[in-house]
């Protein structure tokens, strides 16, 4: 009698093969796409073939991530249809293996690779992803409009015809800038400072409140206001837009730094979703290794596993444009941005526990 100890090990070591092999398949895959996408990029730009191939290696592991599920998915079917086109499924069953019993074995080892990923490689993939933005931004052919936070608050430059304004605040906070100082230039040249206590940069133009204008070009002649109108081509949409992407951002940071990153300006709303995915992902990763188990073996003829591979992927492809719904959902705020992030969750949970029912009769 052979061990349930060998026999899962054999299990788990043909799954994590399989969840390999198709890892290296996919990257190769998005290695291939996204270079060219690099290589179009930098068209305009001397900087040869060895810089696109670097951004692309940094940009390929977040993505990787954020697909994931589909890649366990996938290497669960791997698996399954592997040991089941053997013959291995039938003879592992004569050893008292149920058709549960393989679910479990996969989903836990899902569960546990998905931890992995938070606390092992999230951290690495954010770095990345943020150094890719970096360069990416250095080549940046449009340099009127910068904007930054930094630990002497937030930094502005734009360009307005021949005015180029540079604004600084002490923080932002929602809708409004605090303690603004503005300094708008001509032709390199000082014309005019404000110095005022909140700017309200929801829409242009801003709505700046309790300051006092001073016309440097005018001998310095100094104007106080409790409402002023500022043109300026920056809002609050287009602000939070440069602090969007989170995958620059861990899973440990927003754990433990939720608070600092919504007081340095990425959106708060978004940041809970970020939250909530990274926590969601490892129970995500179990359902889809339950779904490919209920496809692959909820029959033990081999002629059907075409029919079901191709059900399957149709059902990957609604569950993925189901759960960017949801997400739409929740940033729209339609629905409450946990129960965005929660809810197909909650609906695989169900359809799952109802199919490995049925599958364990079989």
């Amino acid at each position: 009698m052979i061990k349930n100890s060998v026999i899962n090990t054999y299990i788990i070591r043909e799954f994590l093969l399989s969840t390999f092999n198709v890892t290296l398949i996919i990257s190769a895959a998005g290695l291939i796409m996204n270079l060219r996408e690099e290589v179009t990029y930098f068209t305009d730009y001397d900087v040869g073939i060895m810089l696109p191939i670097a951004l692309s290696l940094m940009i390929i592991p977040s993505i990787l991530i954020n697909i994931f599920p589909f890649i366990i998915f996938l290497s669960a079917m791997w698996t399954l249809i592997k040991l089941k086109n053997s013959g291995e499924i039938l003879s592992l069953k004569t050893f008292g293996l149920s058709s549960t019993k393989f679910v479990y074995l996969l989903g836990i080892t899902s569960f546990f690779v998905g931890i992995i990923i938070l606390i092992a490689f999230n951290p690495i993939t954010s770095i990345m992803v943020k150094y890719y933005e970096d360069v990416k931004g250095s080549y940046d052919i449009d340099k009127s409009h910068l904007a930054s936070i930094t630990s002497n608050g937030v930094w502005l430059k734009e360009n307005i015809g021949s005015k180029t304004n540079i604004i600084k605040s002490k923080k932002i906070d929602g809708d409004l800038l605090f303690d603004v100082s503005i300094y708008s230039f001509e032709d390199d040249v000082l014309v005019e400072r404000i110095e005022a206590k909140t700017a309200d940069i929801l829409n242009t133009p801003w709505i700046i409140k309790n300051g006092v204008k001073i016309s440097i070009a005018e001998q310095n002649v100094k104007n106080s206001f409790e409402n002023l109108i500022f043109e300026s081509t920056f809002t609050k949409a287009k602000f939070n837009s440069i602090y969007s992407n989170l995958d620059t951002i861990s899973f440990f940071k927003i754990m433990t730094n939720f608070k600092q990153l919504s007081q340095k300006g990425y959106n708060e709303r978004l940041l809970n979703e970020k939250r909530h995915y990274y926590l969601s992902l490892p129970f995500f990763l179990v359902l889809m290794v339950c779904l490919a188990s209920i496809f692959i073996l909820s029959s033990n003829d081999k002629k059907q596993n075409i029919y079901y591979i191709i059900l399957s992927i149709i059902t990957c492809v609604i569950i993925f444009y189901f759960k960017n719904f949801s997400m739409a959902l929740g940033t729209t705020e339609r629905i409450p941005m946990e129960l965005s992030v929660w809810s197909p969750i909650l609906i695989l949970t169900l359809f799952c526990s109802v199919g490995i029912i049925q599958i364990n009769e079989k």
